[in-house]
């Protein structure tokens, strides 16, 4: 028998080394975000001068700002270990007594979408972070008691896209909160530009500008891209992209000038040339395009949204004037109705 993985290549750990090391592990390296990163140093500072664990954080914000990264550089430059967890994940309260009480003095805890934890479990986070203890309940019924079970100080960092879920009494028990803005271009091309560098892709200004037009405000997507790219030259047989290799490999997967890609241009040609610019409801925009509406509303319409290519009314979703220029089709306001909205 032949064994078909004799002569196969193996994974180029250095390679995977490298992947991970785009995401920045100090705050002197994290670009953008100038407002929170200055508070966190103070936070993290005051901390260590006190030598104490620092106060329980919350941050806020679109998907691929830094959020898990600001956790991980928390530890980082605090001297602690960091646990990673997140909301689905604890659905019982039993989930997160078992996560707290292994806890070392000092850790971090880094729950990702935390207002998606189960209410029992959200109650016990409560005490735990005010008084670093839990109550246990133990038996039911009538013979039910209550055991306290006291933790080891620790720094909870909590990431959310929708801060407006979580109760009040749990995000008041944050010492800090911090909204993640999008980034402009010029803080994105300082993102590819070192990510570049860790990839080894040769990127002149140009070419970094181009990548960063198309990346949607949003870090994560900014180095989805940048690796695209190098896919593209490694592929080709080359080091270095000008704008016409960085336009011929985003083409290639269907990311536009301005970062729209198949679906939102699916979503936007739906809207306007099938229901001749709305307003339409979100489930028979979803409908249309064979996605479920969850994805158009979270992925899809927050963009559009922020562009101006899209409008959301109580009577359904409308195509704005942008969304037919870049579509190339005649806008015709009296179609649209928008003196009646």
């Amino acid at each position: 028998m032949v064994d078909v993985h004799d002569d196969a290549e193996p994974v180029d750990e250095t390679e995977l080394a490298i992947e991970g090391a785009l995401r920045p592990t100090s705050l002197s390296e994290f670009v953008g975000q100038q407002k929170v990163r200055g508070q966190m140093q103070l936070l993290l500072d005051a901390a260590r001068i006190q030598q104490r664990p620092a106060d329980h954080i919350l941050l806020s914000g679109p998907p691929g700002l830094g959020k898990t990264t600001l956790a991980m550089i928390v530890a980082h430059e605090s001297g602690r270990p960091l646990r990673l967890s997140s909301g689905p994940a604890i659905q019982h309260a039993g989930d997160l007594a078992a996560l707290l009480s292994s806890l070392t003095p000092g850790e971090v805890l880094f729950i990702d979408e935390v207002h998606r934890m189960a209410r029992s479990a959200e109650e016990m986070l409560y005490l735990a972070m005010e008084d670093f203890r839990i109550d246990i309940m133990v038996g039911k019924g009538a013979g039910a008691t209550s055991i306290p079970l006291d933790l080891a100080p620790f720094t909870l960092v909590g990431a959310t896209t929708r801060s407006g879920l979580l109760p009040n009494p749990l995000r008041d028990r944050f010492g800090f909160t911090a909204h993640l803005e999008y980034y402009e271009p010029e803080e994105l091309e300082r993102v590819i530009e070192r990510s570049a560098v860790m990839l080894g892709v040769s990127l002149p200004p140009a070419a970094r500008a181009e990548i960063a037009r198309r990346s949607r405000g949003t870090p994560r997507i900014a180095n989805r891209l940048l690796r695209r790219v190098r896919d593209y030259l490694v592929v080709h047989g080359r080091t270095g992209a000008d704008i016409a290799t960085v336009d011929a490999a985003l083409d290639l997967y269907d990311v536009d000038a301005i970062g729209l890609d198949r679906l939102d241009r699916a979503v936007l040609d739906a809207l306007v040339r099938r229901f001749r610019g709305g307003p339409v409801g979100l489930s028979t925009l979803a409908v249309a395009v064979g996605e479920e509406p969850d994805t158009i509303e979270s992925v899809v319409e927050p963009y559009l949204v922020r562009i101006g290519f899209m409008g959301r009314t109580p009577r359904g979703r409308i195509a704005m004037p942008e969304a037919y220029a870049h579509l190339g089709v005649a806008s015709v306001e009296s179609v649209l109705g928008f003196d009646d909205l």
